[in-house]
């Protein structure tokens, strides 16, 4: 007898766990990630800002699955699904274009999200979101590269535009970003620079709402606030960004008498909001179910698609309970769904997914982070630490927890830092004259 044909879609949180849970049965698995690697997405903004390599975030799905026989990993990008029977067939394709099928008896769809530029996707071209590595080393690049024009400049007013750094977004991606910026120009650059003083690099947080990190009680995001002003982050609240371009950034104030301005830039970062990947409305077509706002899937208590039980959705696009697109609900979805997987193959009931809800971390500057698991909340040196281990023990693989610890070591003993290098995006482009 043929064994069940289980097709995941996403090598995140949620496609990882969900083919780990896999392991012991009696299924065939095929992981389709359109990348090689497992990416830590929690540290992206870290990699951006040169304290961890891409190295230490990446591990590559075919090292992290190499010991479970059951698994078949497969680079390539799903593009359609076409529901058959009791099963189904997605259809993908690889990098030189062509394509190719995988059938499924089971699908589990955990392909994620991408940065939301609401209905302005031109601003993609100068304000790079937080996404994926290419998003990580696009900033590295712009942040680096733009202390090096100003240091080549012969005057005060043209170094300016290049030393403003403006972040859209006050979430715990923008807030974590915009505090990074900082610590790299006032700790690991300040001595490295002769006509510049690094230290004097503006800092710009624009957010819609009236305070930061609204997801957070409000005891801790006055402490965080307090913290981004002390080590020199400008916030600027209850302002939408309206326009980006090549040399400055524009923000309109929410409230009456929506009252413009703008501010003269040379980096702008995205972190205002997400949206489901391009697939994930394919799929919806498919099902004939609905998206909401952000283009998530409303899912079942077992997180299968209504009218669908051999499909599931998981992780930020999946719509249950309000639950947050965060890295928890991704990897408790992962399991969930395959553990649905597993008591249809062996013919038990399946189990409502329970979510447990083990708490929220952000990371504001050395030495301060927030951490909220139920009544417990903690900021300061104890919410740094507390986020600390955290965010190791969910990394994958001991190496990269490893080399992290001792990047992180480096830079608080010796205030460097060197994960500095840039690229200039393909050998093309490398080949190319500045002008």
């Amino acid at each position: 007898m043929t064994r069940p044909r289980v097709v995941v879609l996403g090598g995140g949180f949620g496609g990882l766990y969900a083919a780990r849970r896999l392991r012991n049965e009696d299924v065939d698995v095929t992981v389709l990630e359109r990348g090689t690697s497992h990416v830590f997405q929690p540290l992206l903004y870290q990699c951006a800002t040169g304290l961890v390599s891409e190295g230490s975030i990446a591990s590559p799905l075919r090292h992290l699955l190499r010991k479970q026989k059951n698994v078949y990993v497969a680079l390539g990008e799903a593009t359609s699904v076409t529901p058959v029977g009791d099963g189904g067939v997605v259809t993908a394709s690889r990098f030189d274009g062509s394509t190719f099928e995988l059938p499924y008896d089971y699908l589990v769809v955990a392909v994620g999200m991408q940065q939301a530029y609401h209905g302005h996707d031109e601003y993609v071209q100068w304000a790079p979101g937080m996404k994926t590595l290419d998003d990580a080393l696009t900033i590295r690049r712009k942040l680096i590269s733009a202390f090096e024009m100003a240091e080549s400049l012969p005057t005060a007013e043209e170094r300016r535009p290049w030393l403003t750094f403006a972040v859209a977004g006050g979430g715990p991606t923008g807030v974590e970003l915009a505090g990074q910026i900082r610590e790299l120009a006032t700790r690991a650059l300040v001595k490295e620079f002769d006509s510049i003083d690094p230290s004097e690099a503006r800092v710009l947080l624009f957010h819609g709402g009236d305070r930061v990190l609204e997801s957070f009680p409000d005891s801790l995001t006055d402490r965080a606030q307090k913290t981004l002003d002390t080590v020199g982050v400008e916030t600027h609240l209850g302002v939408h960004v309206t326009d980006v371009t090549a040399t400055d950034v524009e923000v309109t104030t929410k409230a009456e008498p929506k009252t413009v301005t703008r501010y003269d830039t040379r980096t702008v970062l995205w972190t205002a909001g997400v949206e489901a990947v391009p697939f994930v409305k394919q799929l919806a077509d498919a099902m004939g179910v609905e998206q909401d706002r952000s283009g998530r899937i409303a899912v079942r208590p077992d997180l299968s698609i209504p009218g669908h039980r051999n499909v599931f959705v998981v992780g930020d696009i999946m719509s249950l309970n309000n639950l947050a697109g965060v890295a928890e609900v991704a990897m408790q979805g992962g399991k969930a769904a395959a553990a649905a997987i597993a008591a249809d193959v062996s013919g038990s009931p399946r189990s409502d997914f329970k979510y447990r809800d083990l708490g929220t971390a952000a990371y504001i500057a050395r030495g301060h982070a927030l951490v909220q698991a139920g009544p417990l909340r903690m900021s300061g040196f104890p919410g740094w630490v507390s986020w600390g281990v955290i965010h190791i023990a969910f990394l994958a693989g001991n190496r990269n927890r490893i080399g992290t610890l001792i990047n992180w070591a480096a830079t608080l003993a010796t205030g460097t830092r060197r994960e500095r290098a840039i690229t200039f995006g393909d050998p093309e482009t490398a080949r190319k004259p500045y002008n």
